[in-house]
């Protein structure tokens, strides 16, 4: 019974101690700061760019966040890529307006979600924007060398969700897209025309309403596209919203009719 109590707690330990492995945050530090000093000026379209070493048993993002008296500064911040390992990241921020003070940057690393994003280090840096020109002068070379590297990625991971095949799932949806887009195309113009060819007197003319209105929208489309091609990008939403408010209105107009049929039915 003893050695079935211990050899329970072993594994047991073992399964904290691989947990607690699993789980351990990354560390990252700020190894050099451009522009450098305790007390920094940023002119007009100027970032603040921060070498950071890191080092990770699993994958993270690490993003730069600057802020002031503890709260987020109005300001920017850099995006990140994937990082792994041990080695070195690119973080940045820029102010949006000259009166924009900056007393803190706080590194975060993690996933991206709420609960898996935390403060893994703090950087104590006075930070005031200016209405100034920038000087021209030229970055160092570890910034531009790391900014070609995240451009690089960035392209890399572009390329790569484009080149990636569409999922079944993917797949079925865009088809289910396409099919409810022509079902309500045509649903638009054949309940209108049905309305049009049984009903008469004034319920002919409130089913020519729907009718003009899809008619509207499909020849604006064509001659929009004729001269300017990009003039409407996101046309089968428009289809989509016409032909859903001429169903709607010929269901309405059809219950409508039933409740006050015409004198000659």
């Amino acid at each position: 019974m003893n050695r079935l109590f211990s050899a329970v707690c072993a594994i047991l330990w073992l399964c904290s101690a691989h947990l607690a492995h699993a789980q351990a945050q990354p560390t990252v530090q700020v190894l050099e700061t451009y522009p450098a000093g305790d007390d920094v000026i940023l002119v007009r379209n100027q970032n603040f760019y921060l070498r950071l070493g890191y080092s990770t048993d699993h994958p993270i993002q690490i993003w730069a966040e600057p802020y002031f008296e503890g709260e987020r500064a109005d300001a920017g911040s850099n995006p990140s890529r994937t990082y792994d390992g041990n080695g070195e990241a690119l973080g940045w921020f820029f102010l949006m307006d000259a009166d924009v003070q900056v007393d803190e940057v706080r590194i975060r690393a993690g996933d991206g979600s709420p609960n898996g994003t935390h403060d893994v280090a703090r950087y104590a840096v006075h930070v005031q924007g200016s209405d100034a020109a920038a000087n021209g002068a030229d970055k160092p070379e570890w910034v531009e060398r790391m900014s070609a590297l995240d451009a690089q990625a960035q392209r890399a991971d572009y390329e790569k969700r484009m080149n990636k095949a569409p999922s079944s799932g993917d797949a079925a949806l865009f088809g289910g897209f396409m099919l409810a887009m022509l079902a309500l195309l045509l649903l638009g113009f054949a309940a209108p025309a049905w309305g049009l060819w049984r009903w008469r007197g004034g319920w002919r003319l409130a089913a020519a309403v729907p009718a003009v209105l899809m008619a509207f929208v499909v020849l604006r489309i064509i001659t929009g596209t004729a001269i300017d091609p990009t003039s409407h990008n996101l046309w089968p939403f428009e289809v989509l919203i016409a032909g859903a408010l001429s169903s709607a209105a010929m269901a309405v107009l059809a219950i409508l009719r039933r409740i006050w049929p015409p004198r000659d039915a």
